[in-house]
């Protein structure tokens, strides 16, 4: 079974052979340009590993790795419009460089050829691949009209938050892992668990974001820390603050994330020590381990032998104990 290294570069190298390249060239570049920008691309080496895992071979499941790597794109192009971000992974965001309509095509197109590779697989997994593939699609939209709605609500709860990232994060990782886990020839329990896993993983591995996007270590993290704070993000760091504040404190921090009076640097430190005062960074610590914990046990549950696990415990491992 393949690790981690080898399996990226081969998922990097049979990538970099899809031909994304057609007319018009205003649709496609843009497609081109985000799938060369790279990423971490955990997601599709999941898929390649949960097959392997259950004795495929890492062949056999490119298809469906390249099909979640493109719909992971596709959500990124889309999220940068509705955010308005202007940087992604340290070059321009698609609808920055050209323009929103062509962004949005470009997702859109994205999407269908993630389906076209997603179709590929084996006539006898294909329904339920597809059906995973679909759920999923839906669930991460319904992820993302949450974390829109919870932008203008004062009221929204640390178990809505998490339920939030569930859907718009994890269950992508979970399907990675069931996709490739149902290529490999695993049982539907051992599928199921094994999404189980991923999902606890990838709520960890949301909530570490949530962490060094605010407590990270600015030159290993890549970026300036903060951006969570001057967008006035809902992370799990400020409802949890909210929880556990005072009347006075609470109602501070509501106005420092209703405000534009202050500059950046003087918002981002104040929202910062209130954050530590009440030791939230803490609290998602402990919240991360229970997590990881828990995407342990599932599995620990699967009847494979325990060097493979190790290898997943290993992504697992890489996924939430980072520092960028």
């Amino acid at each position: 079974m393949g690790g981690y290294e080898e399996l990226i570069t081969y998922f990097e190298d049979q990538l970099s052979q899809q031909a994304f390249g057609h007319q018009p060239g205003e649709l496609y570049a843009p497609i081109s340009y985000t799938v060369g920008l790279g990423g971490k691309r955990i997601r599709p080496v999941l898929t390649l590993m949960s097959c392997e895992l259950f004795g495929g071979k890492k062949e056999e499941a490119l298809s469906q790795a390249i099909a979640i790597e493109l719909f992971h794109n596709f959500t990124l192009i889309h999220d940068d419009i509705m955010d308005n971000a202007p940087i992604r992974r340290g070059e321009e965001t698609v609808f920055k460089k050209w323009n929103a309509n062509i962004a949005i095509l470009s997702g859109d197109t994205l999407f269908a050829l993630a389906y076209q590779y997603a179709q590929q697989a084996r006539i006898d997994i294909l329904p339920e691949t597809l059906s995973v593939f679909s759920k999923t699609a839906i669930e991460v939209c319904e992820g993302q009209q949450f974390d829109l709605n919870y932008e203008n609500r004062n009221d929204v709860s640390v178990e809505e938050y998490i339920e939030m990232i569930r859907l718009k994060t994890a269950v992508l990782f979970g399907a990675s892992l069931k996709i490739g886990a149902l290529v490999g020839g695993a049982s539907k329990k051992d599928a199921d668990t094994l999404y189980d896993f991923g999902i606890n993983i990838g709520l960890g591995f949301q909530l570490k974001d949530d962490l060094l996007d605010t407590f990270g270590d600015e030159e290993v993290f890549g970026k300036k820390t903060g951006g969570d704070i001057i967008s006035n993000k809902k992370t799990f760091l400020y409802l949890q603050a909210l929880e556990l504040a005072d009347e006075q404190t609470k109602a501070e921090l509501i106005k420092l994330y209703n405000t534009n009076h202050l500059s950046e640097n003087d918002k981002t430190q104040r929202v910062k020590d209130i954050f530590s005062q009440f030791g939230v960074d803490q609290s998602a610590n402990n919240l991360i381990d229970t997590y990881y914990l828990e995407g342990m046990k599932k599995l620990d549950s699967i009847s494979i032998h325990e060097t493979s696990k190790d290898i997943l415990r290993d992504v697992a491992h890489r996924m939430i104990d980072r520092d960028k």
